[in-house]
């Protein structure tokens, strides 16, 4: 006899993810609230942020995985464009053109949407195939990746495009890239990673990487970041400060304390206990990523479950070890907790193509 569907079955919602999301909401407020310095302003822009990105995922959920297949070619395109119109007249702040701005109406950062319309354009195009992909396959599809890649990196947004090349990467790896062109590419990084350093690369740019290497070479410049956010994440022990008692943010000494460095705040305020907390929410979350993609029943979902599953990865690998000193600062806000509307909406959109992929398989078996 089949079972009757619940509420969440029939809303196509998948009820662990929402769990884990609606923790994540409720905490990064709280934290929030305190890293920017108990602005009011910016916690109801970041909780107006959530309820509209919950909106995208429960709407995204309700179409089938076939069909947004049929209309991401159109999506890619749409995004190539609206990149370079950013490229063209965009918006200027802080020294980078990232943003279109609609005055009185809306101002969002079209890079955002490429972090889904990347791996699914790869992910469609492969799907197409016989796997693992040919040669010429391969090209196309590092063609595909390619032109936004260059676009952002233009703007100049390097973290936003390492994530996009990133997630075009991952299917091309779960599409059974084989191993000798895998290896290929990465000896061929380094001769690219000397060009983008001579031709390519901003000076500021260049001084992170330095910076990384020795933050001690310039305390009070460009290493202050670094040598800031460590001093916040060791002073708060293995409980923290507590609540709205960190001083290394709310005494100015730690910068970007709403957006890139929010993780030294709550390491500063809860301690080792308070990011071990937030890790475990994000291994859920990955973990639950990783079983959708294992039962998702199309190609198509396979690759672009696992894709948006391993950015999401690489997105709270790269923020975590840019604060702690392990890499270079490249801008990549953490995931749910970061001050950011546009970069909030579009990962509640991935998961609503997550909870899609793996509902809609749901459906199709208990016909």
């Amino acid at each position: 006899m089949r079972r009757r569907a619940t509420l969440l079955q029939r809303l196509h919602i998948d009820g662990p993810l929402l769990i884990l999301l609606l923790i994540l909401a409720a905490g990064s407020l709280f934290v929030l609230y305190s890293a920017s310095g108990k602005s009011w302003d910016l916690l109801g822009k970041q909780a107006t942020s959530f309820g509209i990105g919950l909106v995208s995922m429960i709407v995204i959920a309700q179409f089938e995985p076939r069909f947004m297949a049929r209309w991401v070619p159109l999506g890619y395109v749409i995004g190539v464009v609206l990149l370079m119109v950013v490229d063209i007249m965009g918006h200027n702040a802080m020294g980078a053109t990232r943003w279109i701005n609609i005055p009185g109406v809306i101002r969002f950062q079209p890079s955002e949407f490429m972090k889904i319309l990347m791996p699914a354009t790869i992910a469609w195009y492969l799907s197409k195939r016989t796997l693992p992909p040919q040669l010429k396959h391969v090209g196309i599809s590092l063609m595909l990746i390619g032109v936004p890649f260059i676009l952002i990196v233009r703007q100049p947004d390097l973290g936003t495009s390492l994530l996009i090349l990133a997630g075009g990467a991952f299917v091309l790896f779960m599409g059974g890239l084989r191993w000798r062109w895998i290896l290929s590419v990465l000896a061929a990084a380094v001769p690219v990673a000397i060009a983008m350093w001579f031709f390519i690369m901003h000076d500021y740019q260049k001084q992170r990487i330095l910076t990384f290497l020795d933050p001690e070479s310039d305390p009070l410049g460009t290493g202050w970041n670094i040598i800031q956010s460590k001093a916040a994440i060791g002073s708060g022990g293995v409980f923290g400060k507590g609540w709205l008692l960190g001083t290394q943010s709310h005494l100015d000494f730690l910068p970007e304390s709403h957006t890139d460095f929010i993780i030294a705040v709550l390491g500063e305020e809860f301690g080792l206990v308070g990011i071990c907390a937030l890790l475990l929410i994000y291994l859920l979350l990955i973990g639950r990523g990783l079983v959708i993609t294992a039962q998702a029943q199309t190609l198509f979902g396979k690759l672009l479950a696992g894709a948006l599953t391993m950015t999401f990865f690489v997105y709270v690998f790269v923020n975590i070890g840019m604060v702690s000193g392990l890499l270079p600062v490249v801008g990549v806000p953490l995931p749910f907790i970061s001050y950011g509307g546009t970069s909030l909406v579009t990962l509640l959109s991935a998961f609503g193509v997550l909870m899609s992929i793996h509902t809609h398989r749901k459906w199709i078996a208990q016909v």
